[in-house]
């Protein structure tokens, strides 16, 4: 789930890039992965939604939006769930091991 202590508020201006998404009028569908689905009808679904990521005028905003609420389904910014998790687990991984290095558990 989308951690929502992380979005950026309701000022218009956190949200204003949505509006010049290539992904707009799109719908949800070519973005999120519905219940069940796996193997190739998944990774063709994904590879749609990158290519419209591909040409998108915001892909930077929508990718930082996506990282910082942590949000846990869908293509955002050109990546998967997936690809997204990975970025930031070594970051995740590296701030616990610094903690505990520093004598804090």
């Amino acid at each position: 789930m989308t951690d929502v202590s992380r979005l950026p508020g309701t000022a218009h201006h956190h949200w204003q890039w949505q509006l010049r998404a290539a992904c707009r009028n799109l719908g949800p569908g070519r973005f999120y992965h519905p219940a069940g689905e796996r193997g190739e009808e998944r990774e063709d679904r994904d590879e749609a939604a990158k290519r419209v990521c591909a040409v998108c005028p915001v892909r930077t905003a929508c990718l930082e939006h996506a990282l910082r609420t942590r949000e846990a389904f869908g293509v955002w910014g050109g990546l998967t769930e997936e690809e997204r998790r990975a970025l930031l687990e070594p970051a995740s991984r590296r701030a616990r091991t610094a903690r505990v290095g520093a004598g804090h558990h």
